[in-house]
């Protein structure tokens, strides 16, 4: 009883929705900042946070492959996103600083089908327009492809008339886990001459890993790059960082040499003045809780949580293509997503028609609703309309306290709360 408590415990309440637990380590550092309370836009009032955040961004350059790349920490996926879409639009055309839309040619903006909102977020934010936006189809597991991303762009410059300015690959799709690949993006990307930005949000956490890096393979072709260390590699909220191919690209794009803020002639090399490479004026210090954590844990504890998230996800797709009633959205998934659907004995040995499956849709929704309301889990559920898929679960394993006992709850809390279920 007591080992079912302790399984119970971490299960609740770490939850399964792309964050999970606390790492101490991270944790003293974000109290560290908090207590400071300090803006890191110059080095005079930030001097010691200003050359962490150097030091972890060349040194996330030299894991991605930007030989003389350039980054900082933004608050959130989405605003990194957005900034690379931005720098993406600058460096196809820089006048757009001075003049605004009115004279720009329209831009196309192309990511799969799976790609994470934020890409329209950007597009409506940015003037660019979600029209704009081209989702580019999949494959079964959920990759972007190649030849239609190619096509696309052809058609678009050659009898359209519009401008291709950024593709967008995805290496951990929000809901499928998904890697796009890389290299044949990228041979696509120089061909036509166009920005190859990759949101790994979710994914970036393999690099860090030698077991699974080859998932990002090519990485170092790419143009941008987006990753949350609050996801995978377990960081505390919010923990983002943009990184960039082109050391000099942020101050061009950004830069405006605020008089009152980044004076040329103070007495400190004003280089570190670092505030001007972003649209933000504020921005807190989300660089100091990674850098302890990750000399605390050292290179093999940030690969060992990555390596932990892994086993115990492919354990957990084991455990569900072997317990009847479970069934798995994909034959395997590239990373810690781990989709399914759960078939309540009501509905076990029918036909697998339509209406049948409007019925097995209904089915987590109630789940949901039982598991939320007695306190146990907390598991997200959707549909998936670009591949006609009724509610599934999704759990995305990331926790690195989780082992085992916990994958085994899950599915006997699930079963438990749906078995009797009668949609």
């Amino acid at each position: 009883m007591w080992e079912e408590a302790c399984c119970r415990k971490s299960t609740a309440d770490n939850g399964w929705k792309l964050y999970s637990g606390i790492d101490p380590f991270c944790l003293a550092g974000s109290w560290l900042t908090d207590a400071l309370n300090t803006n890191i836009h110059t080095y005079e009032v930030a001097g010691v946070f200003i050359l962490v955040e150097q030091y972890l961004i060349d040194k996330l350059c030299d894991i991605v492959g930007y030989e003389d790349g350039d980054g900082l920490f933004c608050p959130g996926g989405s605003f990194s996103n957005m900034m690379a879409i931005h720098l993406a639009r600058f460096q196809r055309d820089s006048t757009v600083r001075e003049k605004g839309l009115y004279q720009s040619p329209r831009l196309r903006l192309y990511c799969s089908k799976e790609a994470h909102y934020s890409m329209e977020k950007a597009a409506l934010f940015l003037g660019i327009g979600t029209d704009n936006v081209i989702g580019i189809s999949t494959d079964s597991r959920g990759c972007m492809l190649p030849d239609i991303l190619d096509m696309k762009i052809l058609e678009d410059k050659e009898t359209k008339g519009f401008e291709p300015t950024i593709v967008v690959a995805t290496c951990g799709t929000t809901v499928l886990g998904a890697f796009d690949p890389l290299p044949e993006i990228a041979e696509v990307c120089k061909r036509h001459g166009v920005w190859l930005h990759v949101d790994a949000c979710l994914g970036g956490g393999v690099l860090l890993s030698k077991k699974f890096k080859h998932r990002m393979a090519g990485i170092e072709r790419s143009d941008s790059i987006a990753w949350n260390f609050h996801k995978m590699s377990h960081a505390n909220i919010q923990c983002s960082v943009l990184l960039l191919k082109d050391k000099g690209l942020l101050n061009k794009g950004n830069g405006l040499n605020a008089e009152y803020l980044f004076q040329p002639d103070k007495c400190y090399d004003v280089s570190y003045d670092i505030g001007d490479r972003t649209v933000q004026c504020g921005r807190r210090v989300d660089d100091l809780k990674l850098w302890i954590m990750w000399k605390a844990l050292g290179d093999s504890g940030m690969a060992d949580n990555i390596e932990n998230a892994f086993k115990n996800a492919e354990y957990f797709q084991k455990l569900l293509s072997e317990t009847e009633g479970f069934r798995l959205v994909l034959p395997e998934f590239q990373s810690t997503n781990i989709c399914f659907w759960y078939i309540p004995p009501s509905l076990r040995g029918q036909m697998e028609t339509k209406e049948w499956w409007e019925k097995v849709g209904k089915v987590a929704p109630e789940i949901k609703r039982k598991m939320t309301v007695q306190g146990t889990m907390l598991i997200g559920y959707q549909p998936l309309s670009s591949k006609n898929l009724v509610n599934f679960f999704r759990i995305v394993i990331l926790n690195p306290l989780c082992d085992f006992c916990d994958m085994d709850f899950v599915v006997s809390e699930i079963d438990r709360l749906g078995k009797d279920f009668i949609p």
